[in-house]
């Protein structure tokens, strides 16, 4: 009997079509907003996490520069400047470069294969932090002046610079993703409209039986959160896809010094778990903002109509 009745009354259709040239299209449109987004997203993290990487590592290191003087002995004074920086608290290493280090340091500038045997090039040491926080600058730098043609570096200009681009970009990043949410808004808006206006007829044909608004605006709601979670997910997962291919290319494809600085502002192209996470929450941000936004346009395209 039971059977019999399913076969007598089928499941109704829902109030709003399924399937239609529209709503594909929106779709559509909702998964490449979503991609850029992701995208968006996944590059500001990743220059973030770079940027946040070398502030740590620059935080932790000084180089004091000593400049060839006639009367002094260079060597000796490299000596006495390791022994006084590791003689300060939160210092744990001190090293002297040498001069092919030295020189390496000038290739970027000056080119590869040059002699520089004639050039007075001044002697770095390296110095590393233990705590970057606890260790005596101020001391450092008083005992390192006593040395004739010794100054310390503390790499505080650089780390300034570095926390302003990476700011730069965070902000960007935020900026573009606002514009590409309210274009999409604007898009679902413009959809909703078309949608409402196409199916005129059911809509005037349910307040005739006395459906209210809420009803009606709830029907259109689910219809198109439905439509803004596949499209998410599908926007999301080609983002994903994307910083995977992006990830192997740059460690195959391009050539070793262009993937080097790539690294060097990107990092590995590594999302992570929290850059995963991320990009879950802007395809259900997305998803969210397509349900509200259409039902807030129905509301309002039902307020005018009766």
């Amino acid at each position: 009997m039971s059977e019999g009745l399913k076969l007598r009354f089928p499941r109704p259709n829902p109030i709003v079509p399924a399937h239609s040239v529209a709503g594909r299209t929106l779709m559509l449109l909702i998964g490449i907003m979503t991609f850029l987004s992701c995208v968006t997203f996944g590059g500001v993290l990743l220059v973030q996490k770079s940027a946040m990487g070398w502030s740590a590592d620059v935080g932790r290191e000084l180089t004091i520069q000593i400049r060839p003087l006639d009367g002094e002995v260079i060597e000796s004074n490299l000596r006495l400047a390791v022994s006084l920086s590791e003689a300060v608290p939160g210092v744990a290493s001190a090293r002297v470069l040498t001069i092919a280090e030295s020189e390496a340091l000038l290739e970027p500038w000056l080119g590869a294969g040059l002699d520089l045997s004639d050039l007075t090039i001044p002697r770095l040491v390296v110095v590393q932090l233990s705590d970057p926080n606890a260790a005596d600058i101020a001391r450092l730098e008083t005992d390192i002046s006593a040395i004739p043609g010794a100054s310390l570096e503390t790499h505080a200009a650089w780390r300034m610079q570095l926390n302003t681009m990476a700011g730069t970009i965070v902000i960007s990043g935020i900026l573009v993703l606002g514009l590409i949410l309210v274009a999409t808004a604007l898009a679902i808006v413009f959809a909703t409209r078309g949608t409402m206006s196409t199916n005129r007829e059911i809509v005037d044909v349910l307040h005739f039986i006395g459906a209210s608004n809420r009803f009606i605006a709830g029907e259109f709601q689910g219809r198109f959160l439905l439509l803004g979670l596949k499209g998410g997910l599908a926007g999301g997962l080609a983002a994903v896809i994307f910083f995977i291919f992006a990830g192997t290319a740059m460690s195959t494809v391009v050539p070793q010094q262009s993937s080097a600085q790539l690294g060097v502002l990107f990092g590995q192209f590594a999302l992570g778990i929290s850059g995963l996470l991320g990009i879950v929450g802007v395809v259900l941000v997305i998803a969210g903002l397509t349900a509200i936004t259409s039902r807030l346009t129905v509301r309002r395209f039902l307020t005018q109509i009766s």
